[in-house]
């Protein structure tokens, strides 16, 4: 390894374009997701944009990124058209990473520079919410919400409420409808505040409500991180000592939901992703996109986890290419979940023929048992309102979803499969107890009532509000109790 060249601008080329970007989150999803797909809008594309990193917390890695003049290659790979994809792909649009504990005036001059257009971010789930405890003195705010305001409200100042000086909001953090969420905590900080800024607080109000646009985003990448098992071959491919390479899947998705005061046609002007080819679609609702890829990646895996693992079946690409469960999977996704969605039907089987490519990842052996974490709460948000809906417009139950919940209330018995390994069902405590208490009784009839009763779950009792499914879940647990899993399976198929 001695031999390989440290990676910066000195030994490696590096564009130099407009700082027209502020991304808040230096970690492995943004740099694989977004800073891969605005490298490729620069490079097929006039974008012609570079991003500036800011640090969200105290703590975090920019000085690795900084010791690298923030270049770094990812290493995307996956199966595409049947087709196993193994790329490496230097990334070199971060022009700088700050941390504004340490550098708060160039923080707050990020908002000085007339070419920012965008601010992204991913703060995790946490980091979009209202801290009342932030001071517009702070420097900066702890929260996310609270320092976006603060650079804000210096944009504004700097430029005298110029109308076209405001900023397109983009957050990636995971929840849905992030945009509203976020929107309404800067309203929050903006009422907070109001003393501090004085005369400014209305004309500083209405400029964020009129020229700056606040979108809602839905992502979707597995973004593994840093390679540590292959990192050697990988420096040795690159000839470089990279050591913020991220790992991530091929498959992207990016979802962008225009704002309120902005038309798609704007917005795909100012953001030109699909004229690059990539799969960033922009809407004006994102909600039927959300549903799509709870229900159709989501839905599939709490189902086929369970159903797998109990046939002596480990890993999601193992389970997909198994002529049995392969079949399970196939029926549960094709011919019910998607019957419950609202969107057009070639949409929804191309997005269902790329999940299946994604779990036969030929490169990432995903492990069943790592989905079942939480089963029952997972199955009440992901797989039980396609349940419901099925029923409403097909008059019958979806065997397949069915027998996935009969699957789980099977793996929650706990005990030893065929072959020894260990059942370990992992939840809430309180919900372990209860089928423990269910199981106990050895009635079939008083566990799928007792499970389907189960208000702390459910928040209601399945038993009275999805006819027939009590019947349904009984009889798959006798079929599984006495044909084993793999035999009960093949009945449904």
């Amino acid at each position: 390894m001695s031999q390989l060249k440290a990676l910066n601008k000195r030994t490696a080329p590096k564009s130099v374009m407009p700082e027209r970007i502020i991304q808040f989150g230096e970690g492995n999803f943004l740099r694989a997701f977004v800073d891969w797909i605005i490298y490729n809008m620069d490079q097929k594309t006039d974008f012609n944009s570079s991003v500036v990193i800011v640090q969200p917390l105290e703590h975090g890695m920019i000085d690795m990124l900084n010791g690298q003049d923030c270049l770094y290659h990812v290493n995307l790979q996956g199966k595409e058209n049947g087709k196993p994809v193994n790329t490496l792909t230097r990334i070199d649009v971060v022009s700088r990473a700050l941390n504004p504990y340490t550098q708060n005036q160039a923080f707050l001059a990020l908002a000085e520079q007339p070419e920012m257009r965008f601010i992204i971010s991913n703060t995790t789930e946490a980091g979009i919410a209202f801290d009342d405890s932030c001071k517009f003195t702070d420097a900066p705010a702890a929260s996310y919400p609270g320092k976006l305001v603060q650079l804000l409200f210096h944009r504004y100042q700097f430029f005298e409420g110029d109308p076209t000086k405001g900023m397109i909001l983009m957050p990636c953090e995971l929840i849905f409808l992030n945009g509203h969420h976020l929107k309404e905590c800067i309203y929050q900080y903006i009422e907070l505040w109001k003393d501090d800024m004085g005369k400014d607080y209305e004309g500083f109000k209405e400029w964020f409500t009129k020229y700056c646009y606040v979108c809602a985003t839905l992502v979707d990448r597995i973004v593994p991180g840093f390679p540590r098992d292959t990192i050697k071959e990988i420096q040795e491919k690159i000839s470089y000592k990279d050591n913020m390479v991220v790992k991530a899947e091929s498959f992207h998705l990016w979802v962008i939901e225009k704002a309120e005061n902005m038309t798609i046609e704007e917005m795909k002007a100012e953001f030109p992703a699909e004229k690059a080819g990539l799969h960033v679609l922009i809407t004006d609702n994102e909600k039927p996109y959300h549903a799509r890829k709870v229900t159709l990646l989501n839905g599939p895996h709490t189902v086929l986890s369970p159903v797998a693992f109990l046939s002596g079946v480990n890993i999601v690409r193992d389970a997909c290419e198994h002529p049995v469960i392969g079949k399970f999977i196939h029926k549960v996704q094709f011919d019910e979940l998607m019957q419950t969605l609202d969107l057009p039907m070639d949409e929804l089987q191309k997005f269902a023929a790329d999940v299946l490519e994604r779990f036969e990842n030929p490169f990432v052996d995903h492990q069943v048992t790592s989905i079942m974490l939480n089963s029952f709460p997972k199955y009440n948000t992901r797989d039980l309102p396609g349940v419901k809906i099925y029923l409403e417009r097909k008059g019958e139950l979806p065997k397949g979803l069915v027998f996935g919940l009969a699957a789980i209330i099977t793996y929650y018995k706990g005990g030893k499969r065929a072959d020894g390994t260990e059942i370990t069902p992992k939840d809430d405590p309180k919900i372990i107890a209860k089928l423990q208490e269910l199981w106990a009784t050895g009635d079939t009839q008083k566990i799928a009532e007792g499970v389907l009763a189960y208000d702390y779950v459910w928040h209601e009792d399945l038993n009275k509000t999805v006819p027939g499914l009590t019947a349904l879940v009984k009889k798959d647990l006798d079929l599984i109790q006495e044909k084993g899993m793999l035999e009960a399976v093949k009945t449904i198929l």
